[in-house]
């Protein structure tokens, strides 16, 4: 992975570098929402320092030299880089590729771990996103999404952003082709994305991704029913103090987006 020319962090602070014991002293609070285990390599738990403090191409590029183990750092820190910093959108994709082929690799080697079935339906979902969500439909994506969604709440049921992620899927299809085509063919109901939703929210309330997903999601199904709920998710999202670099970036999305 090429990450020489990736943009740098904009919103650098001190707050988001974990020096030594700090990181595993903090590692359950900043993975809540991901459900990752303390890593026992040394190595590892460095390419996660970076990642938390915004270098994310310093913490792909190690993740990359580790190797399959650091498949979950390597997918969240291009995933993350991808979503919010890179501009180019021919490269944008070649990075939710690489995750996606990574992530693929990761579940053969790695089957019972949630987050190689975790970030394989996240970028797979960021790639549908980028290309149109009916076209992801119909090249079948939105299955593989939902399974890969699936396996990992199987694995970890406390899995704050695989919630999420799965209360957005039923929510985009909803939004796309209506609540009851989209119940008849791709089994998404209402019911199921509020559940996720606020099994989510329960799990990470501290979390702006997961109010932020949350507004999302109540303005993909109930359009201007629920906009005022919709707004004050975002709103929360925005109030929230965030604990590393990507809680920032979501923070930053939502304040621009009230």
């Amino acid at each position: 992975m090429n990450t020489s020319d990736w943009a740098a962090f904009p919103y650098q602070s001190k707050a988001y570098f974990y020096p030594d014991e700090a990181l595993t002293e903090s590692w359950d609070t900043l993975h809540r929402g991901d459900a990752e285990p303390l890593p026992v390599s040394n190595d590892i738990l460095e390419a996660w320092r970076r990642y938390h403090a915004g270098n994310f191409a310093g913490a792909a590029s190690l993740a990359e030299e580790i190797g399959p183990d650091a498949h979950a750092v390597a997918n969240k820190a291009s995933g993350i880089y991808a979503d919010y910093l890179e501009e180019n959108e021919n490269t944008r994709l070649a990075i939710y590729k690489a995750g996606i082929k990574r992530a693929e690799s990761a579940i053969s080697t790695h089957p019972d771990d949630a987050n190689a079935h975790y970030f394989h339906a996240f970028l797979l979902g960021r790639y549908s996103q980028s290309i149109s969500i009916a076209r992801a439909l119909s090249q079948g994506i939105g299955g593989k999404v939902r399974e890969s969604l699936e396996n990992a709440l199987e694995l970890a049921p406390g899995h704050a952003e695989a919630h999420t992620a799965l209360g957005l899927y039923h929510a985009e299809i909803i939004g796309k082709i209506g609540r009851m085509v989209g119940r008849l063919t791709y089994g998404a109901s209402i019911e199921e994305a509020l559940d996720h939703f606020e099994q989510a929210l329960s799990l990470t309330p501290d979390a702006p991704i997961a109010h932020l997903e949350y507004g999302n999601g109540l303005y993909l199904m109930f359009g201007d029913k629920r906009l005022e709920e919709s707004n004050a998710a975002y709103k929360k999202a925005a109030s929230i103090k965030p604990v590393d670099a990507m809680q920032r970036l979501d923070m930053e999305f939502a304040k621009a987006s009230i």
